[in-house]
């Protein structure tokens, strides 16, 4: 969804498996209140734990771990409550991106295993902080029990990072078929693929507006010379580097695109809050060394009003609300009894 794949590496390795059924914990003190989440209850312990998003009816979630014995990513399921955790994809290759269909019937996600049942190498971290864009990424359907497979993107080459509109009927993903990382659309059946972004540069992790009118995404577009090659010379290696990413805006068949943020830092995951007049997302702004501290961060959609939610050192991304907007789960390292943990958390918003 509004993530994806781009900050995987900070959720690709589970240590170790989360209790079935374990019951919510409290959390560690915000350096300041977070006035926005009450009643937070942590869903998942220990490991490595991303992108957890709500099914249309909010009663269950969806998510990617590795937990043991597997050696990276598949896809599971729960209750928003934590419990009846239980893996739905083949546990062959790497998966990532998962998503609900509105009605429940289908799932979404994009998996590796058509290029090998083994997990793909990770990025070759001797060039820097990168992230893999894994050329045997494609998009598949199933049933919610992960049964009846079905892939729906069959050209060479990523893609990935695919979210359903809210009436079911489209489908927006990130594609490198055209030769760079750009947005793109399709109907749910996975036929009438249109091109919506063509610049240079990495735009990924699209989102739909809760009426389908717009798009909302994450883009890196390099300027100079340097940065042009630095880009490209990484791509041809199937890598980027995350390091400055913004949030954009655009309408539903590719128009008016708009620069929504000008953060100068890694900002991602963005997605829409249910009244659609402003966007969550994450960011390490005003961080330094590393990929640094990542808080959540909300915006209305002409860039103004940015309010910082969370308050708590370390990674918070992955943000999405509940369909009547009561709830929202997210993914957080606070608690973390190791480098690196992240789980999924939930809590009831407060305006």
């Amino acid at each position: 969804m509004k993530s994806a794949l781009a900050v995987l590496s900070l959720a690709s390795a589970l240590l170790a498996a989360p209790p079935q059924n374990a019951p919510g914990a409290s959390t560690s003190t915000p350096a300041q209140p977070e006035k926005h989440l009450h009643n937070i209850r942590q869903l998942t312990f220990g490991g490595q734990n991303a992108e957890a998003y709500f099914s249309a009816d909010g009663q269950k979630l969806i998510f990617q771990s590795n937990r043991d014995p597997l050696k990276c990513d598949q896809i599971f399921v729960m209750n928003t409550d934590g419990s009846d955790q239980h893996m739905i994809s083949t546990g062959k290759g790497r998966t990532t991106c998962s998503y609900f269909y509105p009605d429940g019937k289908k799932i979404l996600y994009a998996s590796t295993h058509l290029g090998s049942p083994d997990c793909p190498p990770r990025p070759d971290y001797s060039k820097g902080y990168v992230w893999g864009i894994y050329p045997s990424y494609d998009i598949f359907t199933a049933n919610p029990d992960g049964s009846d497979l079905k892939r729906l993107t069959t050209t060479p080459g990523y893609d990935a990072e695919a979210v359903i509109s809210t009436d079911g009927k489209k489908i927006v993903f990130t594609s490198i078929r055209n030769g760079d990382l750009d947005i793109y659309t399709m109907h749910a059946d996975g036929s009438h693929v249109k091109q919506l972004t063509h610049e240079l540069g990495y735009d990924g992790g699209p989102a739909f507006s809760p009426d389908g009118k717009l798009i909302v995404y994450r883009a890196h577009h390099p300027k100079t010379e340097q940065e042009i090659k630095d880009y490209k010379d990484l791509l041809a290696q199937s890598l980027i580097r995350p390091t400055y990413l913004e949030i954009w805006l655009m309408n539903a068949d590719g128009s008016n695109k708009r620069q929504i943020t000008d953060l100068g830092a890694a900002s991602f995951a963005p997605a829409f809050y249910p009244d659609g007049k402003h966007i969550i997302f994450s960011s390490n702004v005003g961080s330094t060394g590393g990929m640094g501290n990542f808080e959540l961060y909300g915006v209305d959609l002409d860039g103004k009003n940015l309010e910082r939610i969370t308050y708590t050192d370390g990674f918070d991304g992955f943000p999405m609300f509940s369909p009547d907007g009561k709830k929202l789960v997210w993914i957080s390292g606070r608690n973390a009894k190791v480098p690196h943990e992240t789980n999924v958390f939930i809590a009831d918003w407060v305006e």
